[in-house]
């Protein structure tokens, strides 16, 4: 008999794939699996585009936004930290080291001048305000 298995999302069919695989498998050099991409929410009103990103462990400075028309993206860098002591093994690394990245498109293109970014507990807050549309000229016949 055939077992089907639901996922919520690739990154969770791709870790239990790799569950009970060796450590070293997953990411020979940092020893963690890489996220595919960090999770978001964006919600919309008639004037702006509401994003909260969560990127924990990440540092602000570590943060780049770039908009374009209606295309946003977001990359993250986490560094990793050494804190073995002298005379102790590593036996799991589960934390992820590296960039991350989500590009997306929106339904209208973005004011970039009023575009604001805030980054507080992990969790990225964008309020992208929408640009106005230019109005619709007619054109006479003559």
């Amino acid at each position: 008999m055939l077992n089907v298995t639901r996922f919520n999302s690739l990154e969770d069919a791709y870790e239990n794939m790799l569950r009970g695989a060796p450590v070293w498998l997953r990411n020979p050099e940092t020893h963690a699996s890489a996220p595919m991409q960090f999770r978001m929410d964006v919600t919309e009103t008639d004037k702006e585009y509401q994003v909260l990103a969560e990127l924990p462990g990440v540092k602000k400075e570590e943060i780049s936004i770039t908009i374009n028309g209606n295309e946003v993206s977001v990359t993250a860098e986490v560094k990793q930290e050494k804190d073995v002591k002298s005379g102790e093994t590593v036996l799991r690394a589960e934390r992820y080291y590296g960039k991350v990245q989500r590009v997306f498109a929106l339904g209208q293109e973005v004011d970039q001048a009023s575009a604001q970014a805030k980054y507080n507990d992990g969790v990225l807050e964008l309020t992208l305000p929408k640009k106005t549309a230019a109005a619709a000229k007619k054109l006479a016949v003559h």
